[in-house]
C-alpha cells in the first residue's frame, strides 16, 4: 500500500492506474481528524484532510520507488498553499508512509528532488505517517474515465498539465 496527496485526486488517479504493477487505485481522503467526511466536508478546510490517493501495489512487479517517481512527476513539489488553481489545506502535497522502509525511501527521494535543481525553490511536500484513508464518494474515483472530456479541460485549466511538461520535458 502507498499514500499519496498531490492536489486534486482526480489528477494522480491516471498516472498510478497506467503504472505497470499498480494492482488498483482509490481516491479520497488522509490526515484529518473527522472520521468519514464527505467531499463538501473536506472542501470547507476545517476536517484536516488532504485529497489523497491509496494505491495498492504489487512489490514484485514495481517499486516503491518508482511509485515514489510518479508521484512527483504528478506535482509541483514547491507549492505549499495547494497545487495550481487548487488553494487551501486540502490540496496540500504530502506522502503518507506506511512503514519505516517507506519512510526512509520517501525523505531520500524527497532530498534527491530538492538536491536535483530541478525546481528553483525548496521542496514543501511533507512526508507524514499513514492516517485514516477514507474513500472519497463513488463518483469522484475514476473521474478521468467517467467525465473524461471535463477532467481533461480540468487539468489542463489548472496548469497543472503545462508544468508538469516544463518540469519534466524528457518524459
Amino acid at each position: 500500500m502507498a499514500t499519496f496527496a498531490g492536489g486534486c485526486f482526480w489528477c494522480l488517479q491516471p498516472a498510478f492506474d497506467a503504472r505497470a504493477g499498480v494492482v488498483s487505485t482509490q481516491v479520497g481522503y488522509c490526515g484529518g481528524s473527522v472520521p468519514h467526511p464527505s467531499y463538501e466536508q473536506v472542501c470547507s478546510g476545517g476536517t484536516g484532510h488532504l485529497e489523497a490517493i491509496e494505491v495498492r501495489y504489487d512489490p514484485g512487479l514495481v517499486s516503491y520507488e518508482a511509485l515514489l517517481d510518479v508521484f512527483w512527476r504528478q506535482i509541483d513539489p514547491t507549492q505549499d498553499d495547494g497545487q495550481f488553481a487548487d488553494r487551501g489545506s486540502q490540496y496540500r502535497t504530502a506522502v503518507f508512509y506506511h512503514d519505516e522502509a517507506q519512510r526512509r525511501a520517501a525523505e531520500a527521494s524527497r532530498q534527491a528532488l530538492g538536491a536535483s535543481g530541478r525546481f528553483e525553490r525548496p521542496i514543501a511536500t511533507a512526508i507524514l505517517p499513514a492516517a485514516a484513508f477514507y474513500p472519497a464518494e463513488e463518483h469522484h474515483q475514476k473521474y478521468y474515465r467517467k467525465r473524461s472530456a471535463g477532467y481533461k479541460a480540468y487539468r489542463a485549466g489548472s496548469g497543472r498539465q503545462a508544468f508538469i511538461e516544463r518540469a519534466w520535458p524528457e518524459r
